[in-house]
């Protein structure tokens, strides 16, 4: 027995020498710092936009002695020379098939990707565009606008994503667009092809002085070849359908005829519903709009600012804005939705890091009509496609003091058939309005099939 006691200590060495090396490459580093990992974006596009720690920011925001106001572009030599989309280009790789702790951010518990995270990636490239074309140190320069995300073809494997912009339109003013894609990385040595774009999108980035938060000019851009001039030439017609659609909206003028008589017919076929001395019953597959709305509550923490340091950067009011919108499709439908495309969407206000951020999610729309209206209907029979209204306002928490920071307008297709019946004028007005935004797109894009990103 004793002899078999002081062989267990060698014997315990051998087996702790053995399980070492192999402890030691499954352990994660514990400390993130090296590698900048605030949030959920790809770290090297946080590495360009975050330039220094939260705490040193604060620090510095806290000490009087050092406080400095902002330099204003009027005090600095800026090089506005017309810029060639080629100089704002950039792209990136995530290598969510090589690296499976990467893609444990993106990945959601049905094994999908997050396309709340891939928005989050987007807008910060965005940013990293905009700043090659208008320099790094004169102006702040923000997101003002998602001009359109659209969903060009299902991915249906896990693979490693390009994400590549470039400055499209530019004419010397404030603002730039932005245009962006998503696609499956090719082959070294190869191109992107047609088939492999599986997301698209445009941005409209507004330049600000530092000092008087003003826009201020910036280079304008040049074509420098047949396909950058179209590019060009559609950069504009967005922006003027923009101005356009802006004189025509419903704050602005009444609804036309046409939509005048289809609220009035929803608003008679609601009555009889809640007539008891009438014959008519409310489908099955109708639903009051106010049923389906769902609210979201958070804090804004620091992990989620902008380059600037105190205000929230716009890919995270994406992905909350998506994800809700997403939830909200979901509930309703008690199915899984499918994404289609985001609307154009303003940001109206800043979020300030520390506010409290409110969002609202409502079914506005569906292609599957309550009462006929001579409209054709995009999704396939027993499936329909919605627009869910998700309308963010931020509070301060020290003034109390409540803004509204944008509206978002996303479209899914469930599979089943859903019919969307408002009750009060302000939601006929919310129902008007998403379907302008539909007709407008013609019914989003063509039906695509399967995917592995939600």
């Amino acid at each position: 027995m004793a002899s078999k006691a002081r062989y267990l200590p060698s014997i315990t060495t051998s087996i702790r020498d053995a399980l070492r090396p192999q402890f030691h490459q499954q352990t994660r580093v514990f400390s993130a710092c090296s590698r900048c990992r605030t949030d959920g974006v790809f770290r090297e596009l946080t590495e360009m936009r975050t330039r220094v720690p939260f705490i040193e920011a604060f620090k510095k925001q806290q000490d009087e002695t050092s406080k400095s106001p902002p330099v204003s572009t009027e005090k600095v030599e800026r090089d506005l020379t017309p810029k060639t989309m080629s100089d704002s280009y950039t792209k990136i790789i995530l290598p969510l098939a090589r690296d499976p702790w990467l893609l444990d951010s993106y990945i959601n518990s049905s094994g999908h990707i997050r396309l709340g995270t891939i928005f989050m990636d987007l807008d910060a490239l965005a940013g990293v565009v905009s700043y090659k074309h208008t320099g790094d140190a004169a102006v702040m320069t923000v997101t003002a606008a998602v001009d359109r995300i659209t969903l060009a073809h299902p991915l249906n494997e896990i693979c490693d994503l390009e994400l590549s912009g470039k400055v499209t339109f530019a004419t010397g003013r404030s603002s730039m667009e932005v245009s962006l894609q998503v696609a499956k990385a090719p082959e070294e040595g190869k191109e992107v092809q047609d088939s492999d774009i599986l997301l698209t999108c445009a941005f409209t980035m507004v330049s600000l002085d530092p000092a008087t938060k003003r826009p201020v000019a910036i280079a304008p851009l040049k074509a420098t070849s047949p396909a950058e001039e179209r590019l060009f030439a559609q950069g504009q017609a967005n922006y003027d359908l923009k101005k356009s659609l802006a004189s025509q909206a419903l704050r602005k003028q009444t609804p036309n005829d046409e939509e005048s008589d289809l609220i009035h017919a929803l608003w008679l076929a609601q009555l009889d519903y809640r007539d008891p001395s009438t014959s008519a019953h409310k489908p099955s597959d109708a639903v009051y709009m106010s049923s389906t709305t769902i609210h979201s509550v958070q804090i804004m923490q620091p992990q989620f600012r902008n380059r600037h340091n105190f205000m929230i950067f716009g890919g995270f009011l994406l992905k909350s804005t998506f994800e809700l919108a997403f939830t909200c499709a979901s509930a309703t439908s008690h199915t899984r939705p499918r994404f289609i495309a985001l609307d154009p969407s303003t940001f109206l206000h800043p979020v300030p890091v520390g506010s409290v951020l409110y969002l609202t999610a409502t079914v506005a729309y569906s292609d599957s009509p309550l009462v006929p209206a001579g409209e054709a209907k995009a999704s396939p029979e027993g499936s329909s496609r919605i627009q869910i209204r998700v309308d963010s306002k931020v509070r301060d928490i020290e003034h109390g003091v409540t803004k509204p920071t944008g509206t978002f307008s996303y479209t899914f297709e469930v599979k089943k058939e859903i019919k969307v019946i408002p009750e009060t004028y302000a939601q006929y007005m919310l129902f008007l309005d998403a379907r302008r935004k539909y007709q407008l797109s013609g019914g989003m894009v063509e039906r695509k099939k399967g995917g592995v990103m939600e």
